[in-house]
């Protein structure tokens, strides 16, 4: 099966048995990955067709038997007018510390509008920017800045692992591909905290389910702390999903923006994370929206169907209604 445009289609009748893809695995991994594999069942690693392109490459047990699944990632750093991301965006590249976090589900375009933003700072600045990925996606060349980029698994044996010395390779922006527990969360908290801009992903749906899930992966008795926390390094929260386009010419990448304003961190410090959505609806002038402003922008622009902003809508009735 191949996805195209978001939804998957067969490209043929000819099923692959184990020992073919098992062939394909041995064929493609470095030394120690099928050792890997044979132990853990299951293995994400990024590969490379010279000329050609790169893969992010997941093998895994079924009940069927062997699986794969593999994710392009383009050759060139998309800019933000590829992207056409908000051009207001570009100053996250520049700031002089914080965390910055771009959210969304898996396949949502998280790896690719953070890419942006790094080539940006890569281009812009002249500091050492630290990458900490599992795998690495996106190669960045060194331009006014110096790129180190490690590797879970290779380079590094976790991300917590990786976050405790990293404050020692004289970083000014750390990049955290995945915040993926609370060790992971704290130290990145951590690195904020400490003067770094820190860039980093997570798996929520919104700005206000972004910061709930970070505060509530703490024990109760830690929580009041990491909400004074949060409110101090949180810069920005950008959440993304992608949307099939009106013409079938590809998809959109529609994005609620929170920026950390005033408002915002009383809202984080005080457990009132509830309201977030209202003060993102009454700022727009300082650049924040909710997804369903932005669904409905690209409906009345004709980029989107009405079915399509309905069905990605945090709130689809009220949305309905407004359409």
């Amino acid at each position: 099966m191949i996805r195209i445009m978001g939804e998957l289609v067969p490209c043929s009748n000819e099923p692959s048995d184990n020992q073919e893809l098992l062939d394909v695995l041995r064929a493609i991994t470095r030394k120690g990955q099928f050792e890997t594999f044979e132990k853990n069942h299951e293995l994400d690693f990024r590969w490379e067709i010279p000329g050609l392109g790169y893969y992010r490459v997941n093998f895994f047990e079924t009940l069927c038997g062997l699986a794969a699944a593999f994710r392009e990632i383009p050759c060139n750093i998309p800019t933000f007018e590829q992207l056409g991301l908000d051009p207001d965006l570009k100053r996250l590249a520049m700031l002089p510390n914080g965390l910055v976090l771009i959210t969304g589900p898996t396949g949502s375009g998280k790896s690719t509008a953070l890419s942006a933003i790094i080539d940006y700072a890569n281009k812009h600045r002249r500091d050492h920017i630290v990458t900490i990925e599992d795998p690495i996606e996106f190669v960045y060349e060194n331009e006014q800045c110096m790129v180190s980029q490690r590797e879970v698994g290779t380079h590094t044996n976790s991300f917590a692992s990786a976050l405790r010395v990293v404050l020692r390779e004289d970083p000014d922006v750390i990049v955290v591909g995945e915040m993926r527990d609370l060790e992971t969360i704290e130290l990145t908290l951590r690195a904020a905290e400490t003067g770094h801009l820190v860039f980093a992903t997570l798996h929520t749906s919104s700005a206000a389910s972004t910061i709930d899930r970070i505060i509530n992966v703490f024990p109760a008795e830690q929580q009041q702390q990491i909400r004074m926390t949060l409110s101090q390094a949180l810069k920005s929260v950008l959440s993304v999903t992608l949307l099939k386009r009106a013409d079938n010419k590809g998809r959109v990448q529609a994005m609620e923006i929170l920026h950390a304003t005033p408002p915002i961190r009383n809202l984080i410090r005080d457990g009132r994370v509830y309201q977030i959505p209202s003060v993102l609806q009454t700022n727009r002038h300082m650049g924040m929206r909710t997804l369903d402003m932005h669904l409905t922008e690209l409906y009345e622009q004709g980029v989107i169907t009405r079915e399509t902003a309905l069905h990605a809508a945090h709130e689809p009735q009220i949305l309905a209604s407004k359409l």
